[in-house]
């Protein structure tokens, strides 16, 4: 099986330097490797051109249009009959592609996705990002394991597709937000075999401060709402969650105002308050702890809780404004 290896980059030189270094440690090397520069700034040219002669490897530079389109310009120029897409923050353990081959032929998948973890190299808040977002705690629970809600959507800084599925239903048919939530479906309603190979993890570096994390997260949170406009019945109940805790935590503060300076002796209200802060307590101990044992660090851990809290909230938020936007208002904000 030969595999294409596509790689969307956009103004970030340094990462794909040590993405293409891990991938020359590959035990499984019948794979070529296309890179599409999608309108940056700060291009890699020179860095791509310096593994040429260790890679098979194409560059290809384009007007920028957002990830899901430089993911099919690389899909029409690919020469496998697997096609594997990557983010180009991620790290690639040397077995991947042999975990991937064998997983592939023993279950006859038409597609996967891999799940996600914190390499040692990571800084101590991008290890604390990579515990938010596979924690079972936050909206990380139902991503990258089989113990979700519904069927598994494979995520594009770790998936998989044969080239048939590319030839039969085409490619991203959205840019950016939720494009690969939307491909998966796509994917699984034209009835192609979709799974988990739980083996085949990256190393994936996401955001390196809590900012640049809110602002991923909140988009994760609209796009749902975008994906739900394009197939209703993929809205579930656990996707607004992240929104309903949000509201109620900004609800106990203005609660916790008034109490205690207006209505200090309201007994109703001191107990909704008492209790309000009490589960807020115990989620916060919940998840510092669990941190904790995960990833057995108390710097980590103590970040941990507040990647949590920028990933629930900003999910939160992103969920409710563009719920107003699309679904009240009838704005379309997706581009």
């Amino acid at each position: 099986m030969f595999f294409s290896i596509i790689i969307p980059l956009y103004n970030r030189p340094e990462e794909i330097k040590e993405l293409l270094t891990s991938l020359l440690q590959q035990t499984y090397k019948s794979f070529e490797v296309i890179i599409v520069e999608d309108g940056s700034s700060r291009t890699a040219e020179e860095i791509v051109r310096s593994f040429s002669d260790r890679l098979d490897i194409q560059y290809f530079k384009k007007n920028n249009e957002g990830q899901g389109f430089a993911r099919n310009y690389g899909f029409e120029r690919a020469k496998g009959d697997y096609f594997i897409v990557f983010d180009s923050d991620i790290l690639v353990p040397n077995t991947y592609l042999e975990i991937v081959e064998k997983a592939i032929n023993e279950h006859q998948l038409d597609a996967f996705g891999g799940p996600d973890a914190a390499h040692e190299s990571f800084t101590t808040i991008q290890k604390a990002i990579s515990y938010s977002m596979t924690s079972p705690f936050t909206t990380g629970g139902i991503r990258g394991n089989n113990k979700h809600v519904g069927q598994f959507h494979p995520r594009s800084f770790n998936m998989g597709i044969s080239r048939k599925i590319f030839e039969t239903i085409g490619g991203y048919k959205l840019s950016r937000r939720s494009e690969d939530i939307e491909y998966s479906i796509r994917m699984i309603n034209s009835g192609f075999k979709v799974g988990l190979i739980p083996q085949a993890y990256v190393y994936h570096k996401r955001r390196t401060s809590f900012p640049q994390f809110y602002k991923q997260t909140n988009a994760f949170g609209k796009g749902r709402i975008d994906i739900s406009i394009l197939y209703p019945k993929e809205l579930k109940l656990v996707h607004a969650l992240p929104a309903v805790f949000t509201f109620g935590v900004i609800t106990l503060i203005v609660l916790n105002i008034i109490n205690y300076s207006i209505f200090t002796d309201f007994r109703p209200l001191q107990i909704l308050v008492y209790l309000g802060n009490s589960f807020l307590v115990m989620y916060t101990v919940l998840l510092f702890v669990h941190a904790l044992f995960a990833t057995k660090s108390l710097a980590v851990a103590l970040n941990g809780v507040i990647a949590a809290y920028t990933q629930l909230f900003a999910y939160g938020t992103g969920f409710m404004t563009n719920y107003i936007d699309r679904i009240w208002l009838n704005k379309n904000t997706s581009k």
